[in-house]
């Protein structure tokens, strides 16, 4: 039996012109395409089209592999070549999530998979300190300890090495560093483009170091926030996802303002992972299109 509930998302970028819509839609509608949303954005500043188009599975005659092979030539007529890709939401997303002490961000994400809320399989946690591996183990996912010895480089250069090889034999759509206090090497950032996303505490680049939050408190800040957004060899640089404050006064100690930090970053990260797996963000350059 079809599933009307299936959908195949296309989403790219090209370089914007006239009747880029109408080709789309023309060769949808040549298969007997569905489409149940779509959305566009011209960019006038860099001359750039961005579109997210969302179509019934049970209306095309072919699956997603077959569409990807046929709409790759509208994507060359379009000169999106490198920049297009179609999901299929029938296939299930993988995520594998990275944490060092803090967990508010794992517990929250544990919480939403767990009551169906999050649509991804988890399929590891890596840890460079073990104490978020009971609650890893608890919810029936693989949790995976990999010190990381401060001050001797070798040794932090073999661990990124292990770590890389535990995410990569999952092959996931999402590398989440949820409060992951390790910086990824330049080599990984690579590797992982496009999928690894991270979430901070929105005071840099004004609060850099540690204890942005005791910062904030002695300067008497108004709002505190938390960004999400892809890692890039730029530390914290990279494209952003999504953002998200939340307002503080002088009555609010620097626990208070920890704990209203730590409620805006689970909030920002999940938000994030779901627009990320959902295909909504569309990268170009160090900017972002979220539809």
């Amino acid at each position: 039996m079809s599933n009307p509930e299936r959908r195949y998302v296309i989403s790219f970028g090209c370089p914007d012109r006239t009747g880029i819509i109408a080709r789309i839609s023309g060769f949808l509608a040549e298969h007997g395409g569905w489409i149940v949303e779509a959305a566009y954005h011209t960019d006038p500043d860099t001359g750039w089209f961005f579109t997210r188009q969302v179509v019934r599975a049970d209306s095309l005659p072919f699956d997603a592999a077959e569409l990807r092979t046929r709409f790759a030539d509208v994507a060359k007529s379009l000169s999106a070549e490198s920049s297009w890709q179609v999901s299929d939401t029938g296939e299930r997303r993988r995520a594998v999530i990275l944490v060092s002490k803090a967990g508010h961000c794992l517990y929250d994400l544990l919480g939403r998979v767990a009551s169906g809320e999050l649509d991804v399989d988890v399929a590891a946690v890596i840890g460079n300190h073990a104490s978020l591996g009971d609650i890893t183990r608890a919810h029936g996912i693989p949790f995976h300890h990999v010190p990381f010895p401060a001050g001797d480089a070798a040794a932090k250069a073999s661990a990124f090495a292990e770590v890389r090889k535990l995410v990569d034999e999952h092959d996931p759509h999402a590398v989440v560093l949820a409060r992951f206090m390790q910086v990824l090497p330049p080599e990984l950032c690579e590797a992982w483009a496009g999928r690894a996303l991270n979430i901070h505490h929105s005071f840099l680049p004004s609060f850099v170091g540690a204890r942005p939050y005791h910062q904030a408190h002695a300067r008497g800040v108004k709002l505190i926030g938390a960004t999400c957004h892809y890692v890039t060899a730029d530390l914290d640089a990279g494209p952003i996802v999504d953002q998200d404050v939340i307002r503080v006064d002088h009555g609010d100690s620097v626990e208070d303002m920890v704990r209203k930090g730590r409620d805006i970053e689970k909030v920002t990260l999940a938000r994030g992972l779901r627009w990320h797996l959902e295909g909504r963000v569309l990268v170009h350059g160090n900017r972002t299109v979220v539809f």
